[in-house]
């Protein structure tokens, strides 16, 4: 069972903080080396102050050898209580830029509540001065972080770092969400459309169109998880990809088929035209905004699909 810390010695007061600073050292050297590829000017940020850790580590063990003598217990964050749960972000890869510096900041704020609460359970006053020296560095550890921004991430190197995170977010985010929304909410047209008009009953274009919506999305995603496992292109992991495109095709296949829950047929139809004409309106936009599309021409194009997918269910279904 984890041990409250108020039942700690002063003993294991400094061997944890001996861990913690050892495993803070560890986590910013992964994500140094976890960020070094793309984003090589955070990494050595991060490299500064896994050395920064270090010493703060070297300090504490020559103050523990000096009081207890050589042996020092293995006492980690998970053995005590009162510690925030912290997901192993170190592991992902690629790892996000903005998700590190959170984690970061995190790191340093919960180190320092440490100290401060750990000078109160400490009587010698080596200890105590060190705990407190330790304590002030990292509350200052956030005017370091800057500083090192503005050693390290110039307007150059900030602006690459901006350009690859889009590009991530593009390739394993927007990408995979499009491709599901422009099948879900095109492709889906002709069999709704087509049993609207072959019965004129919205019920039946409403069960239709939302076979086709989950069929859609389970295939899309299914399709999406198997093309690649983004080891060589980039696109993040396969099942997130996967869930993205499958959850996008339903959407969009949905979209346009709850109208038809309403009961009278002529105005349920109008409704799902115009909501046609909003997913497409909202697919155009996207392609311009994250895929430098001109937006006439991004528009053009889904346009014509739509509406030549529109017209064959129309046609087939009216025959």
């Amino acid at each position: 069972m984890p041990k409250r810390f108020k039942d700690l010695s002063e003993r294991e007061i400094l061997a944890l903080a001996i861990t913690l600073e050892e495993q803070d050292s560890r986590i910013y050297g992964d994500f140094a080396e976890g960020l070094r590829e793309s984003y090589p000017a955070t990494a050595k940020m991060f490299d500064e102050m896994q050395t920064e850790e270090l010493s703060h580590r070297d300090s504490l063990i020559e103050t523990y050898r000096k009081r207890f003598g050589e042996h020092i217990p293995l006492i980690r964050r998970e053995d005590v209580k009162g510690f925030i749960r912290r997901r192993p972000v170190w592991l992902v890869r690629p790892l996000g830029i903005d998700t590190v510096r959170k984690q970061a900041s995190l790191m340093e704020m919960e180190t320092r509540r440490f100290y401060l609460h750990a000078i109160q359970h400490v009587t010698d006053a080596s200890t105590r001065k060190l705990l407190g020296d330790l304590a002030e560095t990292e509350r200052k550890h956030y005017v370091l972080a800057e500083s090192l921004e503005e050693k390290h991430l110039t307007s150059g190197a900030r602006e690459t770092e901006e350009v690859a995170e889009r590009r991530r977010f593009v390739l394993q985010i927007v990408q995979p969400g499009l491709e599901g929304l422009m099948d879900g909410s095109v492709s889906t047209l002709a069999p709704i459309f087509a049993a609207a008009f072959a019965t004129h009953r919205s019920r039946d274009a409403f069960l239709v169109g939302m076979a086709a919506a989950i069929g859609a999305g389970i295939s899309m995603g299914f399709a999406e998880a198997l093309s690649d496992d983004g080891s060589l292109t980039g696109r993040g992991y396969p099942w997130i990809r996967g869930i993205i495109c499958g959850l996008m095709t339903t959407g969009g296949g949905i979209g346009h088929t709850l109208p038809f829950l309403i009961s009278d047929f002529r105005l349920a139809f109008a409704i799902a035209v115009a909501v046609v004409a909003c997913e497409l309106g909202i697919i155009s936009y996207i392609r311009h905004r994250y895929m430098d599309t001109p937006f006439l021409s991004a528009a053009f194009q889904v346009i014509v699909g739509g509406a030549l997918v529109f017209v064959a269910g129309i046609l087939i279904g009216s025959s």
